[in-house]
């Protein structure tokens, strides 16, 4: 059996040197307490100070300043990107007025040429129905001439058949005359 020792005279302990409920709220402990908690808070605040506030102090300094490059960086692309899409336009709009200009250049080529071409034909055309109104005035020539000839004969040959006697001149007079009109 556990004997009673007096241990201190504290309230905070009971009469075998246990404490009484939480020690933490014992006020007789209150100022050795509080004493080793600014000691252990100086130690901490010296501890951060001293090398993990600088260390965390430089990275946020360090991703400051790669926040500020690249913003900077990220400013001058856009502004790249808008120098060059006003280039991309202005090349996209000298190139359809170039385009505009070769194809008023080609349909001004391409009227030229038509033009000639169609000069050239209608003077092979003239050429030609020249040459086709002198064939068929020759051939007309011929057809009289044939018809005159065929008709001398056939009439001839019928006044033969019937017995008459055939004058050449006379035949010839009468065949030019009904031929003229």
């Amino acid at each position: 059996m556990a004997t009673k020792t007096d241990v201190s005279s504290s309230t905070c302990v009971d009469g075998y040197g246990s404490a009484i409920g939480m020690p933490q709220l014992c006020t007789d402990w209150a100022g050795n307490q509080v004493f080793w908690l600014v000691i252990t808070l100086v130690a901490i605040f010296f501890v951060l100070s001293r090398l993990a506030l600088p260390r965390i102090s430089a990275v946020i300094s360090e991703r400051q300043g790669t926040i500020t490059n690249d913003l900077a960086a990220a400013e001058n692309l856009k502004s790249e990107a808008v120098q060059a899409e006003e280039a991309y336009k202005k090349a996209l709009e000298d190139a359809r007025l170039e385009a505009s200009k070769i194809i008023e250049a080609a349909k001004v080529e391409i009227k030229q040429e038509l033009d000639v071409a169609i000069q050239k034909a209608d003077a092979d055309i003239s050429v030609k129905a020249v040459a086709s109104e002198d064939a068929i005035s020759e051939i007309r020539k011929d057809a009289l001439a044939n018809v005159k000839s065929l008709a001398k004969d056939i009439t001839s040959e019928l006044v033969k058949v019937l017995g008459g006697k055939v004058d050449a001149k006379a035949l010839t007079a009468v065949i030019n005359k009904k031929m003229k009109g």
